[in-house]
Formats: structure tokens, C-alpha cells, sequence
């Protein structure tokens, strides 16, 4: 008799009929995964695979790379520039010389009346490293506005804030390969299962074959927090306060790294003097975490002889989130774990792209990691594009989070936005929504033309998606990577480097300048903008990066291979090249529950989408799974409302309301619900989104609502289904 596998059917996969397979890199999330897409005899991409000998996925891929050839031909793709008079109008299809002409036509119109700043322009973390650069030229070179920014103010902000004032710059310093040499890891507001399928595989993988101290710090019990040795259930907002009480305990019990704080830091006895005043006792009344945990979870970490932490949306996305990425490296700092095999400040970036819109978009500043406050940064960079030094800004201009109030108050009139979805990721939707009725002139760039922030526009302009072009991301470990142009661009949609171009050709500045029309002629001027930085790229090539599956940077000229991680030598950015320890008071300036408004309201991803669903969501493998809206809240304090499993319930915050399923969960407390924040109109329509105050990020995971059965569960059944069709 046969049993167990030996009697099963073997697994069969169906033969798509592949004739090709061409070599990319995963356009969904950050980690950075190689992949294969398969075209068929007429050239349909119709499969994904992992690139097996690829250090970063080793040929794995989670549910949205294996589905992701079908988005070439997703549902709501834009064929050609639309155009109309008034956003309530219908489009009609227009040219691409009409739709350019038009937007040039406007930009100038609104710079000539109202200023040069009177016209924003919103970018992404999605589009290639290649034309981030070339949109930073346009934008600071050509058309000349500083209110210019990424829709990563909304994600990672406060990670790039937290590591330039602490560390001097921005870069992540660690790798994945720190998860094989670690001795104790701590995870804070980071769910990497659901966030960052193959990262969690890597880590799962480490954690398989040597096992060592896994500390989660999370409000919510999440599938990574079920794993964890110790479970830290933080109060909303209060990161800080557990890491400063932390920090206190290793340096009353002497269990720093005196010779690598003195030799590397500066700023420690303010730091001191600060962190006296969170002892454990004091920290457990505001952060919620017992005095005796906080002991045994800093001695861990601290007598570790490597230790690293990593974080995401949890810590960012917060008043105070830079300020909780500072305090998660001052314990590094103060523990000597920065620079080397398995101790590191590693966050866990969002989207596909991020680092190199951080790298080379000219958001924040100027290309590779250059500042606009520094005259020398502002000359190298005008004389290398061959215009007036006084052309550019001295100073950054508005983040995204202060470029809508600002059209709010009339100083924005106009406004370019590329490859983010507003409409659905900012805060407070209601506001937007009136926000961008008030602009004069709206022009959208996105590869969807049923995106919904589209609605308010005067042009949209159809791009190609992630494959159907050619470029470079960078992932969250510094690796740069090759997508490859698979299949041409769907209908008429253009690449966004050629979109770019083309609008610089439209401005009298921009034809003075060169603007490479080849996405190799734009890297090779990343080659030498970089060259002797930190982030260096002197050493790459389109070749040498596909044939070693990515290269990571700094990768100097004659390198065959790049740098794993960053500070090995202790040297750090700042003028005096010493890392700095930053005392950070608290102050509990979050939105909390009270008794008219009673839960937390949290909010996070879901594996099966990304974002604001508008790729995901048109993918029936992906959709189907995770379909609708849902809340999770716990079943003790659904059933003191009368509030059942599978029932609709509506939630209200001083912002506006929204209906949601509800799924009974002990992995949420009696005070908190969580809801996925991929579904338009829904979860934005209640949070609040203070900001912080360095990184002007907001705090979309502290928000206080009250919770009500729905009397028409019929009614709140038919509106659900609504809200999530395409």
C-alpha cells in the first residue's frame, strides 16, 4: 500500500505555451525579486517565474510577481492622451503633440501669473531610476518650481529623515544577508509576511537554520508577531518611548558600546541626560509594555554580539515617526551595531522604487543624495545640466503633505501627478477631494486611465507599465536592478522617459539642454554624478548588473561587485564623520480615543494587493482573494455592540464615515480595529494624518472612531461590492 506523497498526483503545471523567456525585476513592493516573463509564439506575456540563481529571490516570488505578466493587458489601461475644458466634462481622445501642447501651455500660463512655485508636481516610487532623474531635470532645471515632491513622503519619509539626522545621509545601511549573521532581531510595525512575502522567506530561512532572540513590537498580533519569541503589544504612537527606555536600562546597567560610542558618536551626553528620564517604570504607564519586559528585551538586544532591527510603515507613519527611526539607531549606535554582519538600522522600503526616487529624483534635493542648501551641490549640478546656478532653489520647497494645503490657500494653481493615486492614499478624503476641485489646471500621468484621482483632471496621459520600457529600481538593500522591455507599450501609452522629454522640448530651457532620449545615455549620466559618493554607481553597467542579478551600491569603477553594506569603516556623512546620538522627548500629540470616539483605528496591507489596488485590483487571481473591504476587531467589543462575524458595520471619525465587513479576531485588542488601506473610499475617508514635523509623513495608523451595527445589511452589502469594482 502507498502512502503520503507517493500516492498523490504529482503537481502539473500547465504548459502556456512559453517560447521565450526575458529577464526583469519585479515592479510591485521593494524587495527587489528578479523575474522571468514568458512570451508565447505571438509575443503575449502569459507567465511569471523567479530567476533561481538571483541572490535576492533565489527563484522565489510571491502571489502578485506570479501574476504579474497579466497586468500588460489589466482592465482601465489609458490607449491615448485624453482631454477636456472642465473636470465634469467627458474626454475626448486628442493627440499626443495636443495633450503635451496643452500641459507645457498651462504650466507657463499659471508660472506666468501667479510664480513660478504656483505649479506642483507629484511623482511616485514606481517608475525607473532612469526617469526619476530625467523628471528632476525638468522639474528643476526646466520648469523650475520648488513645490516638487514623491508620493514617498507618504511611506518612507521618516525613514530618510531619521537616517540623514543621525547618520548624515539617507541609504540604508544593512542588507538581507544580515538576517544569516544576527544574533538577536527585533522587528518594530513591520508585518513581513503580508508586506514583504520574500523577505519574510529570507528570514524565515535564517531563522530555520540558527535560531536567535525574535522580538516583534507591534499593537496588532500580526502572522510575523505569532512567530516571534517575545511579542511587544505597544500603545499606538509610543515607539519611542519603549526604544528610549531601552536605551536607558543598556546604559544604567553598562551594557553599551563604550569604545564604538566614543570613537563614532557625538552628542551622547545630551542623549543621557535625556534617556534618565525613562526608566522602565515610567515608560511601561505611557507605552503600555510591561517595566521587567522592557528590562529583559534591552538586555537581550544589548548582550547580543550582533543585533538589528528593521522596521516599516509601523515606526514611519507617525507624528513621531522620524523620531522613532532615530531612536531605533541611537540603539544601534550605543550598541556598536552599525557596519557590520548581522547589526543594523535596516527599514523595510515600500514600494518598487523608492530608493531611487530618495537617489536621484531631485524631491528633496538634487541628484545623488546632493542638497539644495549646499552652494557647492547647486554649482556641480548646474554646470553638469549647463544652466544658471541661480536657477535652482536654495532651499527644498513643499513636501506632498503641504503641497495640498497649499492648493487649499490658493498658492498652488496647478498641478502634475505621476503615478500616484491621491484620491485613495492621502488622508482625510473628503478634503482632497474638494482640494482638487480647486486647482485650475490638473494633469495625470499613470498607466490607468480609471485611476480615480483622474477624475479631477484637464489631461491624462497614457503611460506604459514597469516592463513595457527599460530602466533600473533599487531596492531596500541599495541592489540595483535591470527591468527589461518585455512586450511594446500597450495601444499608444509611452514610455514616462519619453513623456518627460518630449514636455522639456516644449520649453525654451529645456531645449537649450540635453536630455538623453536612451535610458543608457541617462544611467551613464547617473555613472558620473556618482562617482566618488556614497552611492556610488561608477562601476555599473546595464550588462554587469543582469548578469549578476543586481548590484548593490556604493560599486566604484573596476568593481565587479558592490557593497553590502554601509559605515563598515565608522566613517558616517556628517561634516565630522561621527554618527550622532539625538535626545528625543516625547510628546503625545496623536489623535486618541475618548469616550464619543473609543477604538484606535490601525491600518496596513494585505499580501494579495499593493497599494491603492489600482493594478492589483483588476487581477481576478489576486482579487478574488481579498475582494473586499474588511475590518478586524476583536469579538469581545463587537459583541457589547451587537456586532456579528460577516455582518457590515460603520465606522465614524470626526473626518466622515465608511462601511466595512466585519472578521472577529482576538489579533487586534477590545480598543483597536484594523483595515486594509488598499480600498478606495473606504479606510482614508476616516483617518486624520497629523504630520510630522521633520519628516512631514503622516500618522495614517493613530486615528480614533467609533463603531455601529448597519440596520441594512442588504443596502451595505450592494454599496461594498460598488466600492471595490474597476
Amino acid at each position: 500500500m502507498l502512502f503520503g506523497r507517493k500516492k498523490k498526483n504529482p503537481i502539473k503545471i500547465n504548459d502556456k505555451g512559453v517560447v521565450e523567456w526575458k529577464y526583469t525585476t519585479c515592479g510591485y513592493c521593494s524587495t527587489g525579486c528578479s523575474i522571468e516573463v514568458g512570451l508565447d509564439a505571438q509575443g503575449r506575456a502569459v507567465a511569471s517565474r523567479g530567476v533561481a540563481d538571483a541572490d535576492v529571490n533565489r527563484g522565489k516570488l510571491c502571489l502578485k510577481g506570479i501574476f504579474e505578466h497579466e497586468l500588460f493587458e489589466s482592465a482601465g489601461r489609458g490607449r491615448v492622451p485624453l482631454m477636456r475644458d472642465k473636470p465634469w466634462q467627458e474626454f475626448r481622445e486628442v493627440s499626443w503633440d495636443e495633450a503635451l501642447d496643452r500641459t507645457a501651455s498651462e504650466i507657463q500660463r499659471i508660472q506666468g501669473t501667479y510664480g513660478r512655485d504656483a505649479f506642483a508636481i507629484v511623482s511616485t516610487g514606481q517608475i525607473m531610476t532612469e526617469e526619476f532623474y530625467t523628471l528632476g531635470k525638468l522639474a528643476r532645471g526646466v520648469i523650475g518650481t520648488n513645490n516638487y515632491d514623491g508620493n514617498t513622503t507618504l511611506c518612507m519619509s521618516s525613514a530618510v529623515s531619521g537616517y540623514k539626522r543621525s547618520f548624515g545621509s539617507d541609504g540604508p545601511p544593512g542588507c538581507y544577508e544580515d538576517f544569516e549573521h544576527t544574533e538577536c532581531l527585533m522587528a518594530i510595525g513591520s508585518n513581513l509576511p503580508e508586506q514583504h512575502p520574500v523577505i519574510f522567506w529570507r528570514l524565515k530561512q535564517a531563522m530555520e537554520k540558527r535560531k536567535f532572540p525574535f522580538i516583534v513590537v507591534d499593537p496588532r498580533v500580526t502572522m510575523l508577531a505569532q512567530m516571534a519569541d517575545i511579542h511587544l503589544p505597544v500603545q499606538p504612537g509610543t515607539d519611542v518611548v519603549l526604544l528610549n527606555s531601552m536605551a536607558h536600562v543598556i546604559l544604567s546597567e553598562g551594557l553599551e558600546d563604550r569604545a564604538y560610542i566614543d570613537a563614532h558618536t557625538t552628542g551622547y551626553d545630551e542623549f543621557k541626560a535625556l534617556i534618565e528620564r525613562y526608566d522602565p517604570e515610567y515608560a511601561s504607564r505611557i507605552c503600555g509594555i510591561d517595566a521587567d519586559t522592557i528590562r529583559n528585551v534591552a538586555r537581550i538586544y544589548a548582550r547580543a554580539g550582533k543585533a538589528m532591527t528593521i522596521w516599516t510603515m509601523g515606526i514611519n507613519q507617525s507624528t513621531h515617526g522620524s523620531d522613532g527611526v532615530v531612536a531605533i539607531n541611537n540603539l544601534n549606535l550605543i550598541t556598536g551595531n552599525i557596519g557590520k554582519p548581522g547589526g543594523t538600522s535596516l527599514s523595510i522600503t515600500g514600494q518598487c522604487n523608492a530608493m531611487g526616487t530618495r537617489e536621484w529624483s531631485s524631491c528633496s534635493g538634487l541628484p545623488g543624495y546632493r542638497l539644495l542648501e549646499r552652494e557647492e551641490d547647486r554649482k556641480t549640478i548646474a554646470d553638469f545640466w549647463g544652466i544658471d546656478e541661480e536657477f535652482l532653489p536654495k532651499k527644498r520647497g513643499l513636501f506632498q503633505t503641504d503641497i495640498f494645503p497649499a492648493i487649499e490657500t490658493g498658492q498652488i494653481k496647478g498641478m502634475w501627478i505621476i503615478a500616484t493615486n491621491p484620491m485613495t492614499s492621502m488622508t482625510n478624503t473628503a478634503r482632497i477631494r474638494k482640494i482638487l476641485e480647486n486647482l485650475e489646471f490638473l494633469v495625470v500621468q499613470d498607466a490607468y486611465e480609471d485611476v480615480e484621482t483622474n477624475q479631477y483632471s484637464h489631461v491624462y496621459l497614457p503611460a506604459s507599465i514597469w516592463a513595457e520600457k527599460k530602466g533600473c529600481f533599487t531596492n531596500t538593500e541599495r541592489r540595483v536592478n535591470l527591468i527589461n522591455n518585455v512586450v511594446p507599450p500597450y495601444a499608444d501609452s509611452k514610455p514616462d522617459l519619453w513623456i518627460f522629454n518630449q514636455m522639456a522640448k516644449r520649453f525654451e530651457q529645456g531645449r537649450k539642454m540635453n536630455f538623453p532620449e536612451t535610458p543608457e545615455a541617462v544611467f551613464e549620466e547617473l555613472r558620473q554624478l556618482s562617482k566618488g559618493r556614497m552611492l556610488d554607481y561608477s562601476g555599473m553597467t546595464y550588462e554587469k548588473i543582469e548578469r549578476n542579478r543586481g548590484l548593490q551600491w556604493p560599486c566604484t569603477e573596476g568593481e565587479e561587485k558592490g557593497s553590502q553594506r554601509l559605515y563598515t569603516d565608522g566613517v558616517f556623512q556628517h561634516p565630522d564623520g561621527k554618527a550622532k546620538l539625538i535626545p528625543l522627548p516625547f510628546e503625545d500629540n496623536n489623535e486618541r480615543p475618548d469616550e464619543e470616539y473609543p477604538f484606535w483605528l490601525n491600518t496596513g496591507r494585505v499580501v494579495e494587493h499593493f497599494h491603492t489596488r489600482t493594478r492589483t485590483g483588476k487581477l481576478g487571481n489576486l482579487n478574488k482573494f481579498s475582494p473586499t473591504p474588511y475590518m478586524e476587531m476583536n469579538p469581545d467589543a463587537a459583541r457589547e455592540l451587537g456586532i456579528e462575524h460577516g455582518s457590515y458595520a460603520r465606522l465614524t471619525s470626526r473626518r466622515g464615515d465608511a462601511v466595512v465587513m466585519v472578521q472577529l479576531t482576538h489579533r487586534v485588542p477590545p480598543n483597536m480595529v484594523f483595515i486594509p488601506f488598499h480600498f478606495h473610499d473606504c479606510v482614508n475617508r476616516l483617518t486624520l494624518g497629523l504630520l510630522d514635523p521633520h519628516s512631514r509623513q503622516p500618522a495614517f495608523k493613530q486615528s480614533a472612531v467609533r463603531i455601529e451595527p448597519v440596520a441594512d445589511q442588504k443596502a451595505a452589502a450592494v454599496r461594498n461590492r460598488a466600492a471595490r469594482t474597476y
